[in-house]
């Protein structure tokens, strides 16, 4: 019976071992008195757009567009931003130039120096600050349909002053000229996509692109 028990404490003991083992995180730090180090967020940085950057877009995006292609291509935000901008120069007012993007947890920002003459929709702030201004746009990047996405737009910025996110859509509206494409949302800017581009995910500073394989 003693060797029975001898065994049973040495089961027991190494279930306790395990345990403690499994549960380590709980009560180390009490014991060592160490603090664990979360990793670091990525520092949201505005970076320059670039023909380089929108070249590598193009470029992952024809990977993609191959039969038997990755699934998936996840870039840096600002090559995503300079195809993005590519796509709606057209839609800026003229004269926009100084254009940098940054990404920011799943929110991308587009700020570029504009000429408020030029910009439609801000009524009598346009006329009180005047001149050029750094006019910043941030939303988030989605695909409407097959061979349409828009880079909806949550929040604008002229200067330091943030609009009233009802005048969000007006201004859209002076950006985006044209018949606005179905299934667009009030406050998104056009984005024509390769049709087998079927999902779009901002997370860390990156942009995955994703085939659309159904």
């Amino acid at each position: 019976m003693g060797c029975i028990a001898r065994l049973g404490c040495l089961i027991l003991l190494v279930v306790l071992a395990c345990v403690a083992w499994i549960t380590r995180d709980r009560w180390l730090p009490r014991v060592t008195h160490h603090v664990p180090v979360s990793a670091a967020a990525p520092v949201p940085t505005w970076k320059p757009l670039s023909d380089a950057g929108a070249a590598r877009t193009r470029a992952a995006l024809d990977r993609l567009s191959k039969p038997q292609g990755r699934a998936f291509e996840t870039l840096d935000g600002s090559d995503v931003a300079s195809y993005v901008f590519q796509a709606l120069a057209r839609q800026m007012p003229p004269g926009t130039d100084s254009v940098r993007a940054e990404v920011d947890g799943d929110q991308v920002r587009l700020r570029a120096s504009v000429e408020l003459a030029q910009l439609g929709g801000v009524g009598a702030l346009g006329n009180l600050l005047g001149g050029r201004k750094d006019v910043e746009l941030s939303g988030t990047l989605r695909v409407v349909h097959a061979g349409l996405g828009e880079f909806q737009v949550h929040e604008v910025k002229i200067g330091a002053v943030t609009l009233p996110a009802s005048a969000v859509p007006e201004l859209v509206r002076h950006f985006a000229r044209g018949t606005r494409p179905a299934g667009l949302s009030d406050s998104g800017l056009p984005l024509p996509l390769p049709s087998y581009i079927g999902d779009i995910r901002v997370a860390n500073g990156k942009i995955t692109l994703y085939k659309n394989i159904s």
